[in-house]
């Protein structure tokens, strides 16, 4: 009878691709999966540690996990068991606590467990080399992730992340290629380039190079699939960049960008090394070279400090930006980073109410960026999944479109129109060739 599992997942896209990528690996060592409430015999809990809450949401995790399934092996690994190793391995019901490094060697993991705790963890900063290539795809092979980099040396005030995923490291161009032939020969339509810090993809190459000499060599690969970047720092997308993706018929014109606060003494205390002005400058370019592409951001609210006014000058500053949606966090004190000693910590039910105004801002910047749509085309994507119903197709520009539900279309390129916006967003349907 086949060993059974599954995976649960907290935290970034990396982590969701990273996740991705163990299910492939323990399908391919024979484990079958199953849902988490099932109560399989092999449960990974993939930890997310950007802030206290999500530590605790980890915990949270396990010990439902050992509920319910009391002879389950669990396993957790991610950013949190990382960073505190020894503290997960003393929960009850853990038998293996596993790095970030480390998820590439699960299943030889696995064969060694015995019946006391384990920890596998290194010394991330200390990793030398370049990250080994690591590919998954979701639904239904439509989209393909590529991890081309990961690691971060940026050191942002309130984030741990340099610590949990180490220095910055890149995947050959050669493995990335060989990667990108395979997964369009095998019927993807979408390849996404994901990292924790791709725009600073290569620079610790033997041959150094940068993001788009990557791209470059990319495009001639795709043939009829399109390419999606992951989301770039604000100062990663220099003028040659932009110009070669608003040129490209095969790159998806969407953009997602860290801002993270609008005002200029904030940003200086989370370490972020740019100013409003240039952040402005770089979204209104982005528009007028592609009017048609979605631009993401990212913000942080009630930082320590953020008084009432400098939280009302960056809503200010976001709602006169051209922005089609915004991914908003209230801060949340992370030990072992110099934010979470500063002094002025803004008080959670605060943070929180910044927060849902600014989404709500985030939703009507969503609706006007839609609405340009309707009685247009575009081309998009279809997903697995249905709902009453409906399908989810994915256009370039990141929009989201609901098709009457076909499973022939799951994973197709297909022209739409676009017939209205209603509760679920944009509305469409297939244009006949």
């Amino acid at each position: 009878m086949k060993q059974s599992f599954a995976i649960v997942t907290l935290g970034c896209k990396t982590n969701q691709f990273e996740s991705a990528a163990m299910t492939e690996k323990l399908l391919g060592a024979g484990y079958q999966q199953l849902e988490f409430e099932a109560g399989p015999d092999l449960i990974l809990v993939n930890t997310c540690t950007v802030t206290s809450n999500t530590d605790a949401q980890s915990r949270k995790l396990i010990r439902r996990a050992r509920r319910i399934n009391p002879q389950a092996r669990i396993v957790v690994t991610g950013c949190y068991a990382q960073v505190d190793a020894q503290a997960l391995a003393e929960l009850p019901g853990v038998s293996l606590v596993l790095g970030n490094e480390e998820k590439a060697e699960l299943i030889e993991q696995l064969s060694e467990l015995d019946d006391q705790p384990k920890i596998a963890v290194g010394d991330i900063r200390r990793e030398g080399g370049n990250v080994a290539l690591e590919v998954a795809s979701e639904a239904k092979r439509s989209r393909a992730f590529l991890q081309i980099q990961n690691g971060c040396d940026a050191f942002c005030s309130y984030c741990i992340i340099p610590y949990a995923r180490g220095r910055s490291r890149s995947v050959e161009p050669q493995a990335i290629l060989e990667q990108v032939g395979a997964l369009v020969a095998a019927g993807h339509q979408e390849l996404v380039l994901t990292g924790i810090h791709i725009g600073q993809y290569g620079k610790d190459l033997y041959h150094p190079l940068n993001l788009l000499d990557l791209i470059k060599r990319i495009e001639p690969q795709l043939k009829d699939a399109r390419l999606r970047l992951g989301s770039l720092e604000p100062t990663e997308l220099p003028a040659e960049l932009r110009e070669h993706i608003a040129s490209s018929a095969q790159i998806c014109a969407h953009y997602h960008i860290p801002l993270q606060s609008g005002t200029g003494r904030v940003l200086k205390a989370m370490n972020r090394n740019y100013t409003t002005s240039f952040f402005a400058e770089l979204l209104h370019d982005l528009r007028t070279r592609q009017p048609s592409a979605g631009i993401g951001i990212d913000l942080i609210v009630g930082f320590p400090g953020e008084t009432d006014a400098e939280f009302e000058e960056t809503y200010r500053f976001v709602e006169s930006l051209p922005v089609s949606y915004l991914h908003v966090f209230p801060y949340s004190r992370r030990p072992g980073t110099p934010a979470a000693s500063l002094d002025g910590q803004i008080p959670a039910d605060i943070a929180r109410l910044r927060a849902a105004r600014m989404r709500q801002l985030g939703e009507e910047k969503l609706r006007q960026f839609a609405r340009n749509f309707v009685g247009q085309s575009l081309e998009v994507i279809a997903e697995a999944g249905f709902r009453s119903g409906k399908m989810r197709a994915v256009a370039d520009n990141y929009l989201s479109v609901q098709l009457p539900a076909d499973e022939k279309l799951i994973g197709k390129r297909q022209s739409v129109k676009v017939t209205g916006y209603g509760r679920q967003g944009l509305e469409g349907e297939l244009l006949l060739p």
